[in-house]
């Protein structure tokens, strides 16, 4: 293309997708600020009144962000506002302090852009480019300049693929080199909210208590309205003022957050509020997190009293040596870079896809307990259903753990059906005619577990409950493994469920919305959750052993990949540090630590899709010695690596597997993920934009929607034949520009009725 031709006014065409950045010639651009380059600018997707191009025209009622504008993934972009209409028109004002001898454009567009100063056509892009490249003004482009007050504006149109609009007004013989995009200030905000989410408010967020797993009846829920401050990284102080409000525990990014706004790399989180306390001698004061995301620490009183590394599961930190009677300040900073080794799972910095929304801070439960001075930290329980038996070990903590005994009584149903005390750590029982749990009969025996000293006095209880099941493999008729509960094949039927939510993002806006969506998916003929890339409240997981629903459990993902080879032989490992596997570690076991009673998980899977896949087989040998009674898939979807018990393949849209493997015959084989089929349903879209996607392109009608859905169902089963031992489908939900879930991202329309979802499924669980 001959560059005169573009850069000459009439030639004009319009553009697919144009990224428009303007630098300022003058110094005035703040040197502590990399992305003055880059704005702001004055946009609207609406087309304007005549006049736009104008220097006096009033854009004050046009939207405001950065360069560049357009959709991640076009060649080269550097997106910091997302732009995807047909449509953008944009306008920024700089100044200069003198005209440059050699004025140009440096531009990166996608598609046809035309682009004015102060009111003259000084260029005009056809079709796209896939880099940035300089454009020296003509004479008229030159002429159009001055001394002072200058509008550039422009105009874009998309036509098809990606789209994108950058321009700079710089000197030729000073190009400068453009920062990674900045981070917008505010997420996108749709105007989505499930019913839950409308009525939330600070009084009655997230009210129940947050560890069935270990109840006490002494304790004080902290969620509700906090302080919130946000300052550089660099500040360690804890500030003099804050910005506001926020509603804990929603991360500041959601909209029941009451800010929505995006925490960067670059920036720490500070939250604070007051609580009254009534410290005594003999107890201990213990301030629980359920959730914080990411690196922590906390402070009472101003006194640094403990931190946490870890997105995703809860930490304790005793504040007694830091309490007082009275008023107590509770401060907390938060740092969420997003990025790098930092496990994050579906959360990006730069939400397109199947990346979502960052989600930082604060985003579960947070409470406080006081304790006697000796007390029970945690609880590990492990059961046996060939003999009935519950083991029991307790965690003492405090002075005197060596002197005390302990106490277990199990009731079923209320009624006590053993008892045992010990001095030893673990307390075991052994239950006559014991009820197994399952699916079809969830069974939970509750326990009393207590503390008594030398007199036999009670010093601390806490409540508890088992189920008593085992899980495991076993070889059918034709040599297939497959899966078992309690010895009896099972076939595992679930969905992809990856627990996110228009109005809390990662946290669901209330326990009884939590829980719609699992008792949605049990009427719908699954009995099975694969819980993706997400720790869900432990409240969640309580959920499913109550109703008698399995639970596949992911390892939240992060840091650097392997090529993706799914299922084919020689695979390779990522390369990571001894630290960040080392980290990766810590958080596993966390996770393990807090989830590993629940009966309704029987499955870890520390991989999907090669996501920061790294250290395969040591991983693998990790978790089946951390935890030897629940099967491993090592890596859903691949990358294939000889460990664990099962072997996992994706496959969209329809379900499939290679059968032909023949090295695959020692483990259960599955498929991990299929479907994925999309419905867009008007009025209950996250955005409405081009970008929303379902596997294998969009059906016309819902009739042709639900037609594939079947189809899908039919290979399945046809597969099960074959010895495919479980499945998950994607998915429960819509997420975001993701639109194949069997519910909208709102919960407000479901796609299927849950009673044909049954009928259809029930030849795979008979």
């Amino acid at each position: 293309m001959n560059l005169r031709d573009v850069l000459h006014p009439k030639s004009l065409t319009w553009l697919v997708a144009l990224a428009v950045i303007i630098t300022p010639l003058a110094a005035h651009a703040a040197e502590d600020d990399p992305h003055a380059i880059d704005g702001p600018w004055k946009y609207t997707f609406v087309p304007p009144t005549d006049g736009w191009k104008q220097a006096d025209y009033d854009d004050s009622k046009w939207k405001e962000g950065y360069g560049g504008f357009g959709t991640r993934g076009t060649p080269n972009a550097r997106v910091g506002t997302v732009w995807d209409t047909e449509h953008i028109w944009l306008r920024r004002t700089y100044d200069l302090e003198a005209i440059p001898k050699k004025p140009a454009l440096l531009v990166h567009h996608d598609e046809d852009t035309e682009v004015f100063i102060n009111g003259v056509q000084v260029a005009t892009f056809a079709r796209w480019s896939t880099e940035y490249s300089v454009y020296p003004l003509t004479d008229e482009g030159r002429q159009a300049l001055k001394v002072g007050k200058n509008v550039l504006a422009a105009h874009t149109r998309q036509d098809t693929g990606g789209q994108y609009i950058d321009i700079h007004l710089i000197d030729e013989d000073n190009v400068p080199k453009l920062p990674p995009a900045r981070i917008p200030e505010r997420p996108y905000q749709s105007d989505l909210i499930t019913t839950w989410g409308a009525a939330v408010n600070a009084e009655n967020a997230w009210r129940e208590y947050p560890r069935p797993q270990m109840t006490r009846d002494k304790w004080e829920n902290l969620n509700g309205h906090w302080n919130y401050a946000i300052t550089s990284e660099n500040q360690d102080n804890i500030p003099d003022a804050w910005a506001g409000q926020i509603l804990v525990p929603y991360a500041i990014e959601s909209k029941l957050s009451g800010v929505q706004r995006n925490l960067r790399p670059t920036e720490a989180l500070w939250y604070h509020r007051s609580v009254e306390l009534a410290p005594q001698e003999d107890e201990r004061t213990l301030l629980n997190f359920e959730a914080v995301d990411y690196a922590c620490r906390v402070y009472v009183n101003g006194v640094e009293v403990g931190s946490h590394v870890g997105g995703s599961t809860p930490f304790t930190v005793d504040v007694t040596k830091a309490a007082k009677t009275g008023l107590n300040d509770i401060v907390v900073r938060v740092e969420d870079k997003t990025g790098g080794a930092q496990l994050r799972g579906k959360q990006t910095l730069h939400p397109e896809g199947i990346w979502y929304t960052q989600v930082s801070g604060i985003w579960q439960t947070v409470w406080i307990e006081q304790v006697p001075a000796t007390y029970i930290s945690d609880v590990k329980i492990l059961t046996d259903p060939k003999t009935g038996r519950i083991q029991i070990a307790p965690i003492i903590e405090g002075n005197g753990a060596a002197k005390v005994a302990l106490k277990a009584t199990v009731y079923d149903n209320g009624t006590a059906v053993a008892d045992v005390t010990s001095a030893k750590e673990d307390l075991v029982v052994e239950i006559q005619d014991a009820k197994l749990w399952s699916p079809s009969s969830p069974h939970l025996y509750n326990i009393s577990l207590a503390v008594l000293d030398e007199n036999g006095a009670v010093i601390d209880m806490v409540g508890t409950y088992a189920g008593i099941r085992s899980v495991g493999t076993v070889r059918d008729e034709d040599g297939d493994l497959r899966f078992t509960l309690n010895g009896q094949p099972i076939f595992h039927w679930g969905p992809l469920d990856q627990g996110w939510w228009p109005d809390g993002l990662l946290t669901p806006p209330s326990d009884e919305a939590m829980l719609f969506d699992i008792e949605y998916l049990q009427a719908a003929g699954f009995n099975m959750i694969r819980k993706h890339i997400k720790v869900e409240p432990r409240r969640y997981y309580y959920h499913c052993d109550r109703l008698g629903m399995l639970v596949w459990q992911d390892q939240v993902s992060g840091g650097n990949s392997p090529p993706w080879t799914r299922m084919r032989p020689d695979p390779v490992d990522a390369d990571w540090t001894d630290e960040d596997h080392a980290q990766y570690l810590r958080e596993f076991d966390e996770m393990v630590s807090a989830l590993e009673n629940h009966p309704s998980i029987v499955v870890w899977v520390p991989y999907n899709e090669a996501w920061g896949q790294h250290r395969t087989v040591a991983t693998g040998e990790w978790i089946m010695q951390r935890d030897p009674t629940r099967l491993i898939n090592i890596a859903s979807g691949g990358n294939y690596w000889p460990i664990g018990h099962v072997a996992d393949q994706h496959s969209y849209p329809h379900p499939s597997f290679p059968l032909q493997q023949e090295r695959l015959n020692k483990m259960v084989k599955v498929v991990g993920e299929f479907g994925g089929h999309g419905w867009p349903v008007e009025a209950h879209l996250w955005k409405k934009t081009q970008a929303n996607w379902g596997y294998g392109g969009l059906p016309r009608t819902v009739k042709e929607y639900q037609a594939r859905y079947q189809e899908s169902i039919d290979k399945l089963l046809q597969l099960k034949a074959e010895g495919i031992a479980g499945a998950v489908y994607t998915q429960t939900t819509d997420v975001e520009s993701e639109i194949n879930g069997l519910m909208t991202y709102d919960r407000k329309v479901i796609k299927i009725p849950a009673e044909e979802l049954k009928a259809i499924h029930a030849p795979l669980t008979k």
